[in-house]
């Protein structure tokens, strides 16, 4: 029964929304996922979406993107990885990351959803890890 599966806490875990200026000067945007823990993360599946929402904050049928699967066999520690460059032509959507990895045989899953309008300009902080500017989600 569902009831009977443990589902520890994700701790440790962030994935990033950051701004990258390539080298011809053109400005980019990509999703990172980065690792804090002192401990690899194995067999991590992410899917990505984006989605409109309701004035009831439901999701609405209204505009809606592919679903896209990312596997990324093992995040060391204290490591970072790409997962997919994002359209800011998508940054009115919901963008929801729904994360599943392993650490020693146990599964850990969440999900991480960066609400319409909120990759903006003056949400911007520095993220250590990449050395960028962006959004961090914990």
């Amino acid at each position: 029964m569902k009831k009977d599966i443990e589902f520890p806490a994700v701790v440790g875990v962030q994935i990033a929304i950051a701004k990258q200026i390539d080298e011809i000067g053109n400005t980019e945007w990509r999703v990172f996922l980065l690792n804090h823990n002192q401990f690899a993360l194995e067999n991590v599946l992410i899917t990505s979406q984006g989605y409109s929402i309701r004035q009831d904050n439901k999701p609405a049928d209204i505009e809606k993107t592919s679903t896209l699967r990312h596997l990324i066999p093992l995040l060391e520690s204290q490591e970072y990885a790409l997962i997919e460059p994002i359209d800011p032509s998508v940054f009115h959507l919901c963008n929801e990351y729904w994360l599943s990895y392993y650490v020693n045989g146990k599964i850990y899953d969440k999900k991480f959803i960066f609400m319409p309008d909120s990759i903006v300009e003056e949400n911007l902080q520095k993220i250590e890890m990449l050395n960028l500017q962006g959004i961090l989600h914990s």
